[in-house]
């Protein structure tokens, strides 16, 4: 009885050891799974690191002279989560948001709502092109609003209460363009190429393409450490810095103040001759560095229009046209090389007009019976220089033209360089196409290429390749050039380029090119006016082009091109009228600006022209009350010139960049008091207006 008294004890102490033993083994598994779930499960645990990175920029654009033409900022989005504003608080919200972005009101109302009417209490972004200084700003604001108690808490899913405010977030980069329409179409325009996070730049135009891969920006820097109890980054020996790496900037051959003024010009000789587009370029014959290419088809590229359309492409290598006479003196230069003419070979112009066969006929504006191979120039004679191509086989006439780049990407480093287009060698081995092709017609070139030609004659038979771009740099003051995709060719053998080279000054002497003559200077050029053809016929519409060169005594020698398309008005479609004007007034702008020195010997006064830029500036001297000037003797005019003698000469003022852009004075701006806002009476309170953005004004005022 007492033994089985004992084994009952027993096993009723055995039952609860493994009761008790099953419970432990219960609450170890429920204590290893729940640690289990917390490493398993994320968490919203703030970091003992923290990163803070650093973008990267796309590389500037830079003038000779310095000025930044084009260049990157960061952008910034600003979010607001729309349930996250107390309803009485809402009217402060978008009026202060609106104060310090300047956002207009009714814009900001229309974002809280979806299209069917209903309030938005999901996230809404309120902008995406915040540029720095305002997010400084609106940053700045976001800590008021969380002391003014606009905002509320919100539960999450998780049933836990977070306060969201205003976010201000890093979303890209921007191009910035300062000068709005200065140097477009050959500075380009961007289009915008995103991640999913994070908006960059890309270039699809001009220079900002061309160079697209070089000026990119490269990496993305951060720095990276262990961060304190408020969130900042500690600086330790641990700590990870790694500094991004910028695209390379561009570094060009153009001057602003040379390029604007030449813009500025040719904006008025448009309007003169009312012509569809002018384009000019200028450059060192020797280097091929350009100191101008402009047309007076801009735009801005950071708001472009319907209406820009047109002008995105940059018609100095991507408009191949038939260019006429200009094309005269590569023939003759041609001839010259192979020796089958001379400058002082007489040819029979059959007193303007000669016969092909039965139908074909080839006809001179000035009739001659005969003329040397330089006044076929001077002149401009068809049927001269036909005869010259005569002397020719076809292959000797094409390579010769090859040889000067028609038919060929010119290599001016912009995005796009047609070749044109140049009869094949079996039509060119025919007379008449070979006569059509001698005086520009039946082929087609581009402005880029003509201006390349004609530097061989200035150049001794070498015909350089225009280069827009000096260098590209990076931070660190290094330097690193690019080879030109065309290099330079010898168009010509020194001797005839500087046949050549004389007949152009006598073209300008005696020629078509009399109104391009300046005191003091060797100036050279060829006219040509050409028409159009449009669906397989010629219509009365015509390219106008003088091409040619402006040097002095010292050295400097410059090659100058100017194409007008579709002038107008009564007789200016005549290169001379158009064309030729417009190289004398680059060349007025080349000595202005000192890069030319006209020999004080040869030198007269020029006559200044008030309208030169387009300006609106009043004459003085025009302004002043006309007077019947009295009657002088002869002796007393000889004593008034001795005075005059004596007097020291004054020269007139060399207008400064900033007039170029009609600045006005800068009027300094009064602070305005911070405004203050009721909370409970902010229903009522007066709308604030919008923070005042710069004028395009006080925007140039700040650049120069």
């Amino acid at each position: 009885m007492k033994q089985s008294i004992q084994n009952k004890a027993i096993h009723q102490r055995k039952y609860k050891i493994s009761i008790l033993f099953l419970l432990l083994v219960l609450a170890m598994g429920i204590f290893l799974s729940s640690i289990l779930k917390t490493i398993s499960t994320e968490r919203r645990i703030p970091s003992h690191n923290k990163i803070i990175h650093d973008r990267s920029f796309r590389g500037a654009i830079i003038s000779a002279d310095h000025y930044t033409l084009s260049n990157s900022q960061k952008t910034y989005q600003a979010v607001i989560r729309g349930a996250s504003i107390k309803p009485s608080m809402k009217e402060v919200f978008i009026k202060l948001f609106s104060i310090y972005s300047g956002i207009e009101e009714k814009v900001l109302r229309a974002k809280f709502k979806n299209r069917k009417g209903q309030a938005i209490q999901s996230n809404i972004i309120l902008s995406k092109t915040i540029n720095s200084s305002t997010a400084m700003q609106l940053k700045s604001l976001a800590i008021k609003l969380r002391r003014l108690g606009v905002f509320r808490s919100i539960k999450t899913r998780s049933g836990i209460d977070v306060l969201f405010g205003l976010d201000i977030i890093e979303n890209g980069e921007s191009r910035r363009f300062p000068l709005h329409d200065v140097m477009s179409p050959i500075l380009g325009y961007v289009g915008k190429k995103s991640d999913g996070h994070y908006t960059r730049p890309e270039g699809k135009k001009g220079l900002e393409r061309n160079y697209n891969e070089h000026i990119t920006s490269k990496k993305d820097g951060y720095f990276k450490g262990k961060r304190d109890v408020l969130g900042a980054v500690i600086h330790d020996k641990n700590s990870i810095n790694l500094n991004r790496v910028d695209g390379l900037d561009l570094h060009l051959n153009i001057p602003l103040s040379f390029q604007r003024r030449v813009e500025l010009m040719i904006d008025a000789m448009k309007k003169s001759i009312d012509a569809d587009e002018i384009l000019v370029g200028v450059m060192e014959s020797r280097t091929g560095k350009v100191l101008s290419l402009a047309s007076t088809q801009r735009y801005d590229p950071a708001h472009i229009r319907q209406q820009d359309i047109a002008a995105l492409n940059p018609k100095f290598s991507e408009y191949p046209y038939e260019a006429g006479s200009v094309m005269k003196p590569l023939t003759l230069a041609i001839a010259l090389d192979h020796k089958v003419v001379t400058p002082n070979t007489w040819f029979n112009t059959y007193n303007g007009k000669l016969k092909i066969g039965k139908k074909r006929t080839i006809t001179d504006d000035e009739k001659f019976d005969s003329l040397t191979a330089t006044d076929i120039i001077v002149h401009s004679s068809n049927v001269g220089i036909s005869q010259i191509s005569w002397r020719l086989t076809g292959e000797e006439f094409r390579d010769g033209l090859l040889n000067f780049g028609i038919a060929k990407p010119s290599g001016l480093d912009l995005s796009r360089d047609l070749p044109g287009q140049l009869k094949p060698l079996h039509l060119l081995n025919n007379k008449m196409h070979r006569a059509n092709s001698s005086y520009g017609y039946g082929m087609l070139v581009t402005f880029a290429q003509l201006f390349k030609a004609y530097s061989a004659f200035n150049n001794d038979g070498v015909a350089v390749t225009p280069r827009i771009v000096d260098y590209l740099g990076d931070r660190k003051g290094k330097r690193y050039t690019l080879k030109p995709k065309m290099g330079n060719t010898q168009a010509v053998g020194k001797k005839a380029a500087n046949q050549i080279h004389n007949i152009l000054l006598e073209v300008v002497k005696r020629g078509t090119g009399v109104k391009a003559q300046y005191p003091g200077l060797e100036i050279g050029g060829k006219t040509g006016t050409a028409h159009i053809a449009k669906h397989g016929h010629y219509v009365r519409e015509y390219h106008s082009s003088f091409y040619g060169f402006a040097n002095d005594k010292q050295g400097n020698k410059y090659t100058i091109g100017v194409l007008v398309i579709k002038a107008k008005k009564y007789h200016k479609y005549f290169a001379s009228q158009s064309a030729v004007p417009t190289f004398k007034n680059i060349t007025k702008i080349l000595v202005e600006q000192g890069y030319l020195k006209p020999d004080p010997k040869e030198m007269i006064q020029e006559d200044k022209e008030s309208s030169f830029y387009g300006n609106k500036e009043k004459d003085v001297t025009a302004s002043k009350p006309t007077t019947p000037a009295p009657t002088i003797s002869t002796h007393k005019k000889e004593k008034i010139i001795k005075s005059k003698k004596v007097k020291k000469s004054t020269k007139p003022k060399k207008q400064s960049i900033k007039s170029l852009f009609n600045l006005k004075k800068k009027t300094k701006l009064k602070k305005k008091p911070k405004p203050k806002i009721d909370i409970q009476t902010s229903k009522k309170t007066t709308q604030k207006k919008p923070a005042k953005q710069k004028s395009a004004n006080e925007l140039f005022e700040d650049l120069f």
